[in-house]
């Protein structure tokens, strides 16, 4: 049995964990994370970053060498794809310039790169398989203590779950498992070796019970996703991505126009995924127990949603600044990691994100369920007003801040060379 000690651990190399480990990084702590894959995960190949994203990338310093590489959108057109009729939707800034010109499509790969490239050789290590979650208060303090299936026990002062919607850390903790939707997604990179021609905009469809669209990415390639009801054939679907592809064209999309059905016959195959909508209730969020001591979660560990805002990734980069601007004046103020002071500094990020992300799952589910729960009169006289006046100020959550991580001005390692006992 090999034993660890670290000073922060965090579960999962996605956005949220890896964004959190930069955040550290600035502060001068260094965090060791968990990933239970060989390698970084791309599932998804791209995904919209709003605003609210780039405020966030700008304070962990990454924001400028991913923005130089995709440009803002500024429109939208949503189309029946039983009437034909089409409505555009604005997505030009409403404040200031800089990261409020819109939001921009980002390949994940990329996304996950640039946020690895800020962190040191060892930072991440990867086929790391959790067995189990303890902790041991010896002094009052309790120090979580966490067994690898290699026989690996690492302790740790924080130990930070940012391992996606069926997260061990989460459980661990006592939340409740997320939910299912009741509806899937299937995404896809397509990719035109000799240009696709499209403008730089959103195009959305809607027919009964499915919700689709695409964006461009660069010259080359656009990325797509279609979402709708579950499917019986969905396990089957995720591991043969030509039969994916094939359900796709002949019965989900077989009425949309041939814009989008090129999308899909130009899809790399090896981007093709298929996976249920999860999320979890927001009052779950809002009264369950995020915080266990030293031991909290970020990202989907802590608030999964539905894709129908785009603000899954968003949030969990806001996560990552918000966790290491506590963290920060933690350090700041007592000058080191302490166990006792450092959760209650952990309770702050708690109390300061989950009316945040309560209300961004909430608005999310609505979305979605308004956009694809049916063709009566009703329903589709809702969604006209969704989109006439509802979606505008739902797209201003994205417009929002995080702040910025303190500045400090001294080593994590002063006052802090305490060993963990």
């Amino acid at each position: 049995m090999k034993m660890m000690e670290e000073e922060v651990v965090i579960v999962g190399a996605g956005i949220a964990g890896l964004a959190t480990a930069v955040a550290l990084q600035r502060l001068g702590i260094r965090a060791l994370i968990l990933e239970k894959s060989p390698g970084l995960r791309a599932t998804g190949a791209a995904l919209t970053l709003s605003p609210n994203a780039w405020f966030a990338l700008d304070a962990l310093g990454v924001a400028q060498k991913l923005s130089s590489l995709y440009t803002p959108l500024k429109t939208g057109f949503v189309t029946d794809v039983g009437t034909g009729a089409t409505q555009a939707v604005s997505y030009a800034a409403t404040g200031a310039t800089g990261f409020r010109a819109g939001p921009r499509p980002v390949h994940r790969k990329t996304l996950l790169e640039a946020l690895a490239d800020e962190l040191p050789i060892g930072a991440i290590r990867f086929s790391s398989n959790i067995n189990a979650i303890e902790t041991q208060s010896p002094d009052g303090s309790p120090i979580p203590i966490i067994h690898l299936s290699d026989g690996t026990v690492i302790k740790s002062k924080i130990l930070i779950g940012c391992d996606g919607v069926h997260s061990v850390v989460a459980r661990s903790l006592g939340l409740g498992a997320p939910v299912d939707s009741g509806r899937s997604a299937v995404r896809g990179l397509a990719v035109f070796p000799d240009g696709h021609g499209l403008k730089e905009e959103v195009r959305q469809f809607l027919d009964v019970g499915i919700r689709a669209a695409f964006v461009p990415l660069n010259d080359k390639e656009a990325y797509w996703f279609l979402a709708c009801k579950s499917s019986p054939k969905g396990e089957m679907m995720e591991r043969d991505p030509e039969l994916l592809q094939r359900e796709v064209l002949e019965n989900y999309a077989k009425d949309f126009p041939e814009i989008y059905k090129d999308m899909v016959r130009h899809s790399d195959l090896s981007t093709l995924t298929w996976a249920p909508l999860m999320f979890r209730y927001p009052w779950d969020i809002v009264f369950g127990y995020l915080r266990k001591g030293s031991i909290t979660v970020a990202g989907d560990a802590m608030h999964p949603m539905t894709p129908d805002l785009g603000q899954g990734g968003c949030a969990a980069l806001e996560d990552a600044v918000v966790l290491g601007r506590h963290i920060g004046n933690s350090l700041i103020k007592n000058g080191g990691l302490f166990l006792g002071a450092v959760a209650q500094d952990l309770d702050g990020y708690v109390q300061e994100r989950k009316w945040r992300v309560s209300w961004i799952v909430a608005g999310s589910y609505f979305s979605g369920w308004i956009q694809q729960a049916g063709s009566n009169w009703w329903m589709k006289f809702l969604r006209a007003i969704f989109y006439k006046f509802l979606i505008t100020k739902i797209i201003r959550i994205a417009d929002y801040d995080c702040g910025k991580l303190p500045k400090v001005s001294f080593s994590s390692e002063l006052g802090n060379s305490k060993k963990i006992e």
